[in-house]
């Protein structure tokens, strides 16, 4: 029988990333009922609240991605009803999930990062698209990165090689949000680094690298089997490795997270790692990026969900 008693593990939502958080939901909750937890999983609809009110759980594990799983403010129920959950509080989820302020606030801590330019969707159209993506161009160079400046599973991203992508790269964008980020895309290895505190400070992972068939880490390759090639540890000098290593615990640090997080990065031919964004809520399904990292590791998930959910137990009662 586990200590925690009754765990409650929150999945779907209504952001354009359900079903993958439903994936995750399902996982979490696998791996602790095989750590003889109790567990729950539910959806966030109205019944939600009665529910943890009538009957409060020990701990609750958020693996609901985008929307309102990332940006605080399921978070913020939850401490409304003082239930410890893990994961970062709901400040740092909000400077965190906003892609752009999460730039700004690890490029002051020396974490380097492409140069980008954020544009809203409403400056786009009144100040005439050709001219300002034109200046765009002029500025960063290509190729480009487009993304939404919020939002993750890579919904909406896409790289632009040539100057006549770029406008349908925007509409892309703003499909899946108001405000679009546009980096300097840097051609390079992609790792994730995931970082994990139990309660004795934040420690990375190994880096995982991201080989997409296409060569672009899309949804589809995200989140098909066979579609994407993963090397857990990634294929890094070990003095890379070790850099992109202190790079997501100084994001991780720095954007004030706690629990758990992943960050992503780019390494340049030389060898140079730069800060791309970082998730607060990473995902647990079977082709996601903190599992195979905790594999590489030799560590079990299911001792590392549970024990997650005993640092933030011990944390609310302090």
């Amino acid at each position: 029988m586990s200590d925690l008693g009754h765990v409650l593990v929150l999945a779907g939502g209504l952001s354009y990333e359900r079903e993958v958080s439903l994936r995750s939901g399902r996982r979490v909750s696998e791996v602790l009922r095989a750590a003889g937890i109790d567990v729950e999983t539910r959806d966030t609809d109205s019944s939600l609240v009665p529910s943890v009110l009538a009957d409060p759980p020990d701990a609750v594990f958020v693996t609901l991605h985008g929307g309102s799983g990332e940006d605080g403010a399921i978070r913020s129920v939850l401490e409304l009803l003082s239930v410890p959950y893990v994961g970062a509080a709901p400040d740092a989820c909000r400077i965190a999930f906003d892609k752009p302020t999460a730039k700004t606030v690890v490029r002051s801590v020396g974490v380097r990062t492409p140069e980008a330019v954020v544009l809203p969707k409403e400056t786009f159209h009144d100040l005439g698209a050709s001219a300002v993506l034109a200046r765009i161009i002029d500025r960063l160079g290509l190729p480009l990165f487009v993304k939404p400046s919020r939002g993750g599973s890579a919904l909406g991203a896409s790289i632009v090689r040539k100057a006549d992508e770029l406008p349908a790269a925007m509409v892309g964008c703003f499909a899946y949000g108001d405000t679009a980020l546009v980096e300097r895309y840097i051609e390079g290895v992609e790792v994730a680094v995931s970082v994990v505190d139990v309660g004795d400070g934040p420690a990375a992972l190994p880096p995982v690298e991201i080989v997409a068939d296409e060569g672009v880490y899309d949804y589809s390759a995200r989140y098909t089997a066979g579609h994407t090639e993963f090397f857990a540890p990634a294929r890094l000098r070990p003095e890379v490795a070790e850099a992109c290593a202190q790079m997501a615990i100084t994001a991780h640090t720095a954007l004030g997270l706690r629990d758990l997080s992943r960050t992503d990065i780019i390494v340049d031919a030389s060898g140079e790692p730069y800060f791309l964004e970082v998730n607060v809520a990473p995902g647990m399904t079977e082709t996601s990026l903190l599992p195979m990292a905790v594999e590489a590791a030799g560590q079990d998930l299911s001792q590392i969900c549970a024990a997650l959910l005993r640092a933030a137990v011990r944390r609310a009662a302090a």
